[in-house]
């Protein structure tokens, strides 16, 4: 049976991940190492990990509201005005989602009309551009470079912006760059934003994860951006929480009860198990001053300079990221394109990253390699890669 007038051409026509493919090709073969995906290679602490054990046993297996657990959305509240500086009311203008992936997705479908333009500063994470043609927007790629240090400018915003732009999306700490956005940068684009009347999404994931005495700055908490701000956020990349699925979207109540619509015909409410973790691991943190957080920053601090250095060694320049946990080498040297480098890498000397180009077409002689993984591994991956760019000269 033939099913193509049955199946949506747009969908049909958006690309797989870039970053799987090369992870599940990894997967099949014997002594490779993954720098692909980005996912922490800690365990869950095992105090959260306890709680949830104990809400099952207790029997607490039912829905919770769709908003989430009060508790939960209470201490969400807490933490970010205490740790970034951003009030919002826990009643109703924050949503517990099915990770920040959710998150992002709800907020596109809920605020898009067929045709609104979508600003995605570029290179950024795989799912933005295919969410928004989901959701019936056109993304515009935005394009940011190594010689600003992966950072928005204020006037790459402006000569991307025209009569059909509505929404800006915001990722910073940025994947797969690694680059952040200071205070004063915030405030360029916070005037754009303010002039052209944008409504900002910030995906403030990686918040926990800046390095070198950098600290994270919210985009609500610029002056005057409250109103004009959805900040996505949680818990799979700071507390090592990826398969909990668990993440949250906070801003003005009309667009989160927007947001909630779709989230209650579509998913009803997150696991009441990942909700009861989420909540260990902020109240924990209260009393610890984020301990487990701090922990696990350290140990990818030290990685994210073992990389650096390692790439510069081999003659391959490396932009310093400043959060995440990703290097975001060029490998324009080799002669080779980003997709070439990959597969010959993964083929010939088992070491996995993903192209420049699978998080837009200017990562372009680019490669993302994820260091949230053992410090062994590391130096081997280095070791391998270092022989591969030696025997292209």
């Amino acid at each position: 049976m033939n099913y193509d007038r049955y199946i949506n051409p747009d969908i049909a026509a958006v690309p797989p991940s870039g970053i799987r493919r090369f992870f599940d090709i990894a997967a099949t073969m014997k002594d490779a190492i993954s720098l692909g995906v980005g996912e922490p290679d800690f365990v869950t602490p095992y105090h959260i990990r306890n709680a949830a054990i104990n809400s099952i046993t207790d029997g607490e297996t039912q829905y919770t509201g769709n908003r989430g657990t009060p508790e939960l959305l209470e201490e969400i509240s807490w933490y970010l005005e205490h740790r970034y500086g951003t009030k919002y009311n826990p009643k109703t203008e924050i949503m517990v989602t099915v990770g920040a992936s959710e998150a992002i997705d709800v907020a596109l479908r809920a605020l898009i009309s067929p045709g609104d333009e979508v600003l995605v500063p570029e290179p950024s994470y795989v799912s933005y551009s295919p969410s928004v043609i989901f959701a019936g927007g056109k993304p515009v790629g935005v394009v940011t470079t190594a010689e600003t240090e992966f950072r928005l400018t204020p006037e790459a915003l402006r000569a991307s912006i025209t009569p059909r732009t509505k929404f800006l999306i915001l990722p910073y700490p940025n994947n797969p760059t690694g680059g952040i956005m200071e205070k004063e940068d915030l405030e360029k684009i916070a005037q754009v934003v303010r002039e052209k009347e944008l409504i900002v999404i910030s995906d403030e994931i990686y918040s926990e994860l800046t390095y070198g005495g950098k600290q994270h700055v919210s985009f609500a908490a610029i002056p005057g951006m409250w109103d004009y701000t959805i900040t996505l956020n949680g818990f799979s990349k700071a507390f090592a929480m990826t398969g909990w699925r668990v993440g949250y979207a906070c801003g003005p109540e009309e667009l989160i009860s927007v947001m909630l619509k779709i989230h209650q015909y579509a998913i009803m409410c997150a696991p009441r198990m990942g909700q009861v973790a989420a909540l260990e691991a902020l109240r924990s943190g209260r009393m610890t001053d984020y301990e487990d957080v701090c922990r696990m920053r350290e140990s990818y601090d030290r990685r994210r300079r073992l990389m650096v250095e390692g790439f510069r060694a081999m003659g391959l320049d490396c932009f310093e990221p400043r959060g995440a946990f990703y290097v975001f080498p060029s490998i324009k040297p080799t002669g080779l394109t980003s997709e070439e480098f990959c597969n010959r890498l993964l083929k010939e000397y088992k070491v996995a990253c993903v192209p420049g180009t699978a998080f837009g077409a200017c990562g372009e002689g680019h490669i993302r390699c994820s260091y949230a993984t053992g410090i062994d591994k590391l130096n081997i991956a280095l070791e391998r890669m270092e022989a591969f760019v030696k025997s292209l000269k």
